[in-house]
């Protein structure tokens, strides 16, 4: 590729003029904080995934902080969840002074294995939380059924998943349902859809949604909203300790416009994806993603497990050379500096799996904007690496 070659990022959000506007007619409102475009955007989102409510906050770290504070996770308490993961799922435990149990994800795959929760069960088990890791849904399944035998809430690190589904019930239902008993989704700039930064909980439960609603904006007992819309003045009060988790009217009137794109985003990833499994699917040593037959993931990023005799970093840094972005396997969180002190954490497996898959994987581009063409240059890109083409028998040596 030269230097004049058109350059592709690993990842690109799909904003226009209908973004710009949305913003546009909130800026000129004078409402831009917390308000009708938050709450239209929680309608709007409830009634696709198919959840009763949806509530709104500032990111998916703090959707995920609000979901554990929810079910009762505190001080001493363990969460069943897996170091593979971006740092922002075990952080969220750390922030209720709970500690993170991890266990190992499943052969040929990046999400959770069920076979492990049971025996990393303890009596300080308060909750646990899996991930739909790069929007591929875990087994939810087999997590639920293995909760609710124990009496132990399930929630979804959904950050990466919205419009992913799983089949139940002889239909496709939508991740966020929510299947277990809350769920988190991400909408930073790397995700499907984005409001630049941004979250949101999804959960049956009336009691559950009544709190995040109160502990987002300071515990306060009445919303900004009511308290401007009333004619008589309202002295609000602060029951509780609570955060300042709130969304703002600019980011979810993004949302909103994000949200109508959503399915088509999604049927242009899946394509690029096929595509990508199409050309890489045979390749000796290179494993691509396997989508389970009862699961259709939303692509938000295709990783690659690539044969034991070639270099992770010098793929990369091959391929960035020729205007390729790429980025390692999913980082292990019990790896990182910050959980380098056991007592910030349970191996409550071995985490093998997990650590290969960082080490020896790579995530390639995928985005809605992706051109057949650019899936050709980056398969034939990756494949020009001469690790690839090296005899079989001299990777032995």
């Amino acid at each position: 590729m030269s230097e004049m070659s058109r350059q592709i990022p690993v990842a690109k959000p799909v904003l226009d003029e209908l973004e710009v506007e949305a913003v546009r007619r909130v800026v000129l409102s004078g409402w831009v904080t917390q308000g009708p475009e938050v709450a239209a955007f929680e309608k709007e989102f409830a009634e696709f995934v198919g959840a009763s409510h949806a509530c709104a906050v500032s990111n998916c770290t703090t959707a995920l902080h609000l979901a554990l504070k929810a079910v009762g996770v505190s001080a001493g308490d363990e969460v069943i969840t897996v170091s593979h993961s971006f740092i922002a799922t075990a952080n969220a435990i750390r922030y209720c002074g709970a500690l993170p149990a991890f266990i190992d994800i499943e052969a040929g795959g990046y999400n959770m294995n069920p076979d492990l929760i049971e025996a990393a069960i303890t009596p300080r088990t308060k909750a646990i939380l899996c991930v739909h890791q790069l929007g591929m849904p875990c087994d939810l399944r087999r997590i639920v059924e293995i909760g609710r035998c124990h009496s132990i809430p399930v929630i979804e690190d959904a950050a990466c998943a919205a419009g992913s589904e799983i089949l139940g019930e002889g239909q496709w239902q939508r991740i966020g349902r929510p299947h277990g008993d809350i769920a988190c989704f991400s909408f930073h700039p790397r995700k499907v859809v984005t409001t630049g930064d941004g979250g949101m909980l999804t959960t049956a439960s009336d009691e559950y949604d009544q709190k995040f609603r109160l502990w987002r904006q300071h515990g306060m007992s009445i919303p900004d909203t009511v308290r401007h819309g009333s004619k008589q003045v309202i002295y609000e009060d602060y029951p509780e300790l609570g955060y300042n988790y709130r969304m703002t009217d600019l980011q979810a009137a993004i949302g909103r416009e994000q949200l109508k794109r959503l399915p088509g985003l999604v049927t242009r990833r899946r394509e690029v994806a096929r595509q990508y499994t199409d050309r890489l699917s045979g390749i000796p040593g290179l494993t691509t993603p396997v989508e389970p037959d009862w699961s259709r993931s939303n692509w938000q990023s295709y990783c690659v497990a690539l044969p034991d005799w070639i270099d992770q970093r010098e793929t990369m840094q091959t391929l960035l050379d020729r205007g390729i972005s790429t980025r390692r396997g999913i980082m292990n969180i019990h790896l990182e500096q910050a959980y380098s002190d056991k007592a910030t954490h349970r191996a409550a497996t071995s985490l093998a799996r997990s650590v290969e898959a960082q080490q020896g994987s790579v995530i390639l581009p995928l985005y809605a904007q992706m051109t057949d063409f650019d899936v050709v240059l980056v398969v034939e890109e990756l494949l020009s690496i001469p690790a690839f083409a090296e005899p079989t028998a001299l990777r032995a040596i």
